[in-house]
């Protein structure tokens, strides 16, 4: 009998996006609940406990007795709901969440994150490579066969540079304005293309000035809005020889990649706090990764389940190691380094999606 199975999700397109890769994959059916958020609670954090108090329960789906067998979840908000609803099954719920947990995570029956998060090697812990998100090919072929008159005058290689912006540990200056407006002159110069450049909400103030002023004149520039409805993003991935993309923005590597399309990965600097907060980063992804080759692998492995139990500010469990990450995709193949020339990327994606399922079949 198939375990009776509720997906909960909130207003984060991109985080659902994970959880349906799941749910398309699963060989059972499952029944969607949307929450929404009370007003304080669309942008803020409520403290992490299972609860309904942060959620809107006029506009959410009913969430009643019959309790799942089994939730599949993402994010701070929706968990807490999660946590909710198996207290009221008398802790039979299962809870799978994506992503990297705000509380405890032995809270979870499995907890699935991919390789930036540097996580304990627990029992429940199910790694990924790549996040589980997916790009709707459909709409990506439909805004670029929208935008192919617009593209089609421009010089080839027509490049993409996504911008993102300041995210930890990473900072946006004027230095790396300068550098972005040099490799745009690079794909000029060297490669006789176009490079259409495009901003985001975080790009800072100070970046977007730089380039709107200093980018050499056969470059496209695209100015993230709110307000904006010609947003080139889609067509773009669609439509672009090759993609470089700031070092902050994993969302944004992930599509190029599930597209197989040539990536370049532009670096960032930390500043100097950034700096020493990469030690800590680093040493999660030192302790939190280790081989298996030997008898000291092994105890380091013992020792990384133990840091979970003292580890009470989270200063090492469920970081996240951009750079590592950056590392892996060259590793791989699945990227360059910005300035290197593009290649085709060759390697075959993990098959994350499949190890997943035989984990959930397996709590059942």
């Amino acid at each position: 009998m198939n375990p009776v199975t509720w997906v909960i999700l909130s207003d984060k397109r991109g985080d659902n996006g994970q959880v349906e890769t799941i749910v398309d994959a699963l060989p059972w059916p499952v029944e969607h609940k949307y929450v929404h958020m009370r007003p304080e609670f669309v942008l803020g954090k409520p403290r992490y406990k299972p609860s309904l108090d942060h959620l809107d329960r006029s506009r959410s789906d009913p969430l009643e007795a019959p309790w799942p067998d089994l939730i599949l979840t993402v994010g701070r908000r929706p968990s807490m709901v999660a946590l909710w609803i198996r207290q009221q099954s008398g802790n039979k719920t299962k809870i799978v969440l994506v992503g990297k947990p705000s509380g405890h995570m032995l809270d979870f029956s499995l907890v699935i994150a991919s390789a930036e998060n540097q996580m304990p090697p627990m029992h429940n812990f199910v790694p990924t490579t790549l996040p589980l998100m997916r790009v709707a090919a459909e709409d990506v072929a439909s805004e670029a066969q929208a935008w192919q008159p617009r593209f089609a005058p421009l010089a080839k290689p027509l490049i993409a540079m996504l911008i993102g912006g300041e995210t930890n540990p990473f900072i946006m200056n004027r230095q790396v304005a300068d550098d972005l407006v040099a490799t745009a002159r690079w794909i000029v110069d060297e490669l006789g293309g176009t490079p259409y450049v495009t901003t985001s909400r975080r790009t800072t103030p100070e970046v977007v000035e730089v380039l709107r002023r200093d980018l050499p004149p056969e470059a496209i520039f695209y100015e993230w809005s709110a307000d904006a409805s010609d947003n080139p993003y889609r067509a773009l991935l669609g439509s672009a020889d090759g993609f470089i993309v700031t070092a902050d923005s994993v969302s944004m590597m992930v599509e190029v990649i599930y597209l197989h399309k040539p990536l370049a990965i532009f670096p960032l600097p930390g500043g100097w706090l950034g700096s020493i907060d990469q030690r800590r980063r680093s040493l999660a992804h030192w302790l939190f990764n280790p081989r298996q080759a030997s008898r000291w692998d092994r105890w380091r492995h013992r020792i990384a389940r133990g840091v979970y139990y003292i580890d009470v500010f989270k200063i090492l469990c469920a970081t996240r190691d951009f750079r590592a990450f950056h590392r892996l995709l060259v590793d791989k193949g699945m990227a360059v380094w910005s300035g290197q020339p593009f290649e085709q990327p060759v390697a075959e994606l993990p098959d994350d999606v499949s190890v997943v399922i035989k984990r959930i079949e397996a709590l059942f």
